[in-house]
């Protein structure tokens, strides 16, 4: 980490936004498996002959997927040639 290697209040806070944001990051995993258990534990139990929550779980199983957002590009970034 930044603050291991520089000495300042900024290095040091860094080093704890990342900490905080892998953090952040495995609880939004650990919430998404359980759901995703839980959804499957469900269709399992399902009796099958109800259409509708099976378009119910398919539309979830879409937007569970679906949910991946462009990333922003890190770093310096040159201004447009005119």
């Amino acid at each position: 980490m930044a603050a291991t290697v520089l000495n300042s209040k900024m290095a040091v806070a860094m080093s704890v936004f990342v900490v905080r944001a892998f953090v952040r990051l495995r609880e939004m995993l650990a919430t998404n498996r359980r759901l995703a258990a839980k959804i499957n534990e469900l269709e399992k139990r399902m009796d099958g002959t109800d259409e509708t929550l099976v378009d119910l779980f398919q539309a979830i199983k879409q937007l569970r997927t679906i949910n991946r957002s462009p990333r922003r590009k890190i770093g310096f970034q040159l201004p447009a040639a005119k």
